[in-house]
């Protein structure tokens, strides 16, 4: 079943794009593709926007208002297009709290150990009502009708001056969709793990991203919600560094609008993880908070846990092991057939910011502007 034929077969009069992932990347390269009037198609294979971005309530379900389970931070001072595509949109932020001692946690047995607070260089800045709400601000100036969720695409095909798609729905039924380009908003291991290629890939290009670690994919994070703020009171950030584990780094999580938590990175090997199971991890992690900031962190009001390595849309067995952050370069990530038809924008690609919400932006910006130069060498070489 075709859900779409922007064009004639093997004939396309201007550009049409697919875009795959719908997390800040895809959107963000959505946004720039709509307001320069170029048709595109957005299909994301979860039932949700936002990729490894991901805002919960206490349930664990996207909200609104909620606490990031994926990235939170941004830094306006070092990361221009990111900000201007917060202000853009209009989305409030605040700076992470950061006031008080932070613990440090060097034995299971001795008492943790206070430290004043260090002030960044470059303050830390949260989105208000977490990072989903920059989703949903840039997905509200879209039209609904190019975006489809449950949509996992599973092969791309270059044909003449064309390229066939084929994706599945969850109900197992196989779609086919045609344009002129494609524009992959995914991590590269991901895409390449996941996305058969005819004709196939060059061996470098394929192994480059094979070989591109994907943020987030490793780890695992832990929200702790409480009915206050308590640690403050006794003059603490929130803040924590611990050799011990389950969780290596804390943070206060409390929100703009004052629900309260502390949030950590998983220390605990993505295997072990698996072994030991949810609830280990969290009731263990609820005891370390006891020891850190006292008897009070022992009762939660609920607690959130996203482990990305066990999410299939995210990592692939290569994630499993933690591995370098991905380190910026401006190599070509595409070459041979695929080079002037295939983009990609995963945050992984950008050239000074790979791995960070400012990266997703900075490769969005580089693949769409690629895309609309290309296009326009094109057009003026026909016309010659």
């Amino acid at each position: 079943m075709s859900t779409y034929s922007p064009h004639s077969r093997n004939s396309v009069a201007s550009p049409h794009v697919l875009i795959i992932g719908g997390g800040l990347a895809g959107l963000t390269a959505a946004r720039l593709l709509h307001r320069a009037g170029i048709g595109f198609q957005l299909l994301e294979a979860r039932d949700r926007l936002g990729g490894r971005i991901l805002s919960a309530d206490a349930s664990g379900n996207a909200a609104a208002d909620g606490f990031d389970l994926g990235p939170s931070w941004f830094w306006p001072a070092v990361q221009p297009a990111m900000a201007a595509l917060v202000a853009e949109l209009g989305v409030s932020v605040f700076p992470q709290d950061s006031a008080g001692d932070i613990v440090f946690q060097q034995t299971l047995h001795e008492t943790p150990l206070r430290f004043p607070g260090m002030p960044e260089e470059w303050p830390s800045m949260r989105i208000a009502g977490g990072a989903g709400a920059l989703v949903s601000a840039l997905a509200a100036g879209l039209p609904s009708a190019a975006i489809q969720l449950n949509a996992r695409v599973t092969r791309v095909t270059l044909d003449g001056e064309e390229i066939e798609l084929r994706y599945v729905r969850t109900n197992g039924h196989e779609h086919r969709a045609r344009a002129s380009h494609v524009l992959f908003a995914l991590p590269p291991r991901l895409l390449e793990a996941t996305v058969s290629f005819t004709p196939a890939l060059e061996a470098q290009n394929a192994r480059r991203w094979r070989d591109t670690p994907t943020w987030m994919a490793p780890h695992a994070k832990l929200v702790a919600l409480y009915d206050r703020p308590f640690w403050r009171d006794a003059g603490l950030s929130g803040a924590a560094r611990s050799i011990v584990g389950p969780l290596v780094e804390i943070h206060d999580a409390t929100t703009a609008s004052g629900k309260a938590a502390l949030f950590g990175f998983v220390g605990v090997p993505a295997d072990h993880r698996k072994a030991a199971g949810r609830e280990a991890i969290v009731a263990a992690s609820v005891r370390q908070l006891a020891r850190l900031f006292g008897p009070e962190a022992a009762g939660p009001a609920a607690t959130l846990f996203k482990d990305w390595s066990a999410d299939p849309l995210t990592a692939t067995a290569a994630d499993r092991v933690a591995g370098e952050h991905p380190i910026p370069d401006r190599l070509p990530w595409v070459g041979g057939a695929w080079r002037k038809r295939l983009l990609l924008a995963g945050s992984e690609t950008s050239s000074s910011e790979p791995g960070y919400l400012a990266g997703a932006v900075q490769a969005a910006e580089r693949a769409v502007g690629e895309l609309i130069r290309g296009v326009s060498e094109t057009e003026a070489g026909r016309g010659a």
